[in-house]
């Protein structure tokens, strides 16, 4: 019976690993979440997973799954494919045995912005792959690794999703042919899971473990935002834009033309917000103390939202300029608030910080729009953030369109059951897959008197740098001396 086909969607973030286990019905029969350790920060602008985090954190979360699924009396047998997406724009170092050679470079560091090049302390260094090459290895034994993840400095072509056969790009990149994976499309199988990790993880032996993109592109996917004219935002720690499409624009000036997780479609995605939503967990555990003692019975988020659904639109004056990780052009930027006086709260500086991620996804999105001439009709917001009404609204007056949730916000680890269902044959096209598996929830209206206040935001908070600029450079000038 077909309720009785079962596909895995793995979603691994910055901060957590999340595992669903999806019916063909789209019913998601158990779930496990592991909370990674903190990124180590050895020095400014460098941030890795500690030790083996990620497979640490991947085996704990689909052990919890695989506990949950076998207790409400399914049969791990019928478990037909696993859907893998790693975070992206990481770089794994690998010894000949497939160890880590170096712990997961995070996409925060700035060895990511520059080609591979050895440091001493790599020791041997056999291959050089992605997050999800590694992850994949590990389940599988197999050295491949998805195409839909080669995003930076990697010599791939985006059109054949496969390796690139200009020496030029190989070069330019520091790498050869026989240092890194074999590449298969989103969708395709890696391999089967090793008897050693099967009996780890409670699965069959020989599972099949599905490619799938990276991690937005398998968002957009997950959240059903396939359509022209539909953003999905998505709230994680870096938080991204994007749209589909299925012109190949390599050219564009305002934004990115990535493989999307379904062959022949793109994804074209503007410039995000870097430690986006880290901010506001940031925020939250640096400054929290006193909201924890006001929270009574309710969680320190739902207390802050609460209190800044009450602050007045655009927070009374203050503005809040996310740049607490700097962009690779502009090293020296810095973080700021700026507006203080004698009216502002802990409320002011939480929904300042977010109507900072809104008004600075604005200042990247329309000209996105612009240039794609297709403007934007809804939005579609995905990851925990997802779950504030105060932040959905801001983004819905920010941008002057509806900004839809869906009823399951891991929009990852259903992108990732949708390429698995396809390939098991349980669904016949993304179409099926997100029918039976994406549930639309609330949609927040914008308000046009909001909306015509934040375009006026808008317009200072994209000029900011060019009066902030001098000021966060001669501070980190002042740093390195």
């Amino acid at each position: 019976m077909a309720e009785d086909r079962f596909v895995i969607g793995v979603d691994v973030g910055t901060q957590s690993a999340k595992v669903m286990i999806f019916a063909a019905n789209g019913g998601v029969v158990a779930e496990g979440h592991q909370a990674l350790r903190p990124l180590e920060i050895p020095a400014p602008n460098r941030a890795v997973h500690p030790d083996d985090d990620l497979w640490d954190g991947i085996v704990t979360a689909i052990q919890e799954a695989v506990t949950g699924f076998v207790t409400v009396g399914h049969d791990v047998a019928s478990i037909e494919a696993m859907g893998i997406c790693i975070i992206r724009c990481c770089r794994a170092l690998l010894r000949a045995d497939g160890t880590l050679a170096h712990p997961v470079v995070n996409w925060m560091d700035e060895r990511l912005d520059h080609p591979h090049a050895h440091e001493d302390q790599y020791g041997e260094v056999s291959h050089v792959t992605t997050s999800s090459g590694y992850i994949g290895l590990r389940l599988t034994g197999e050295r491949i690794d998805t195409s839909a993840n080669l995003i930076g400095w990697w010599p791939v072509d985006d059109l054949t999703l496969d390796w690139s056969d200009d020496p030029d790009r190989w070069a330019s990149c520091n790498l050869r042919r026989d240092r890194v994976f074999d590449l298969v499309r989103p969708g395709e199988r890696i391999g089967g899971l090793t008897a050693e990790v099967a009996a780890l993880l409670g699965l069959p032996g020989g599972l099949p473990v599905v490619a799938t993109a990276h991690d937005k592109a398998v968002e957009a996917l997950g959240s059903g935002a396939l359509e022209a004219g539909v953003g999905l935002v998505s709230l994680g720690t870096y938080i991204a834009a994007m749209t589909h499409g299925d012109r190949h624009v390599p050219d564009a000036e305002s934004f990115w033309t990535f493989p999307a997780s379904l062959p022949g479609h793109h994804l074209y995605e503007c410039w995000g917000v870097r430690r986006g939503m880290w901010s506001i967990s940031w925020f939250r555990d640096e400054f929290g103390a006193a909201a924890v003692a006001d929270a009574a019975d309710v969680s320190v988020e739902d207390l802050l939202n609460a209190e800044a659904a009450r602050v007045p639109v655009g927070s009374d004056g203050l503005l809040t300029v996310h740049d607490w990780a700097a962009p690779p052009q502009a090293p020296f930027r810095k973080g700021a608030l700026i507006g203080f006086d004698g009216r502002h709260t802990r409320a002011h500086v939480y929904r300042s910080m977010l109507e900072g991620i809104a008004l600075r996804l604005k200042t990247h999105m329309d000209p996105m729009a612009v240039e794609l001439d297709q403007p934007f009709t809804e939005l579609i917001v995905s990851g925990g953030g997802a779950n504030s009404d105060v932040m959905m609204q801001i983004l819905a007056d920010v941008h002057g369109v509806p900004a839809t949730r869906n009823r399951l916000r891991s929009s990852a680890a259903i992108g990732s059951a949708v390429n698995a269902g396809m390939y098991a044959g349980i669904w016949s096209s993304p179409a099926d897959a997100t029918t039976a598996l994406v549930q639309r929830d609330d949609t927040f209206e914008p308000v046009p008197e909001h909306t015509v206040l934040y375009a006026r935001l808008a317009e200072i908070e994209a000029s900011i740098h060019e009066h902030l600029d001098p000021v966060t450079q001669a501070l980190a000038e002042l740093d390195v001396e």
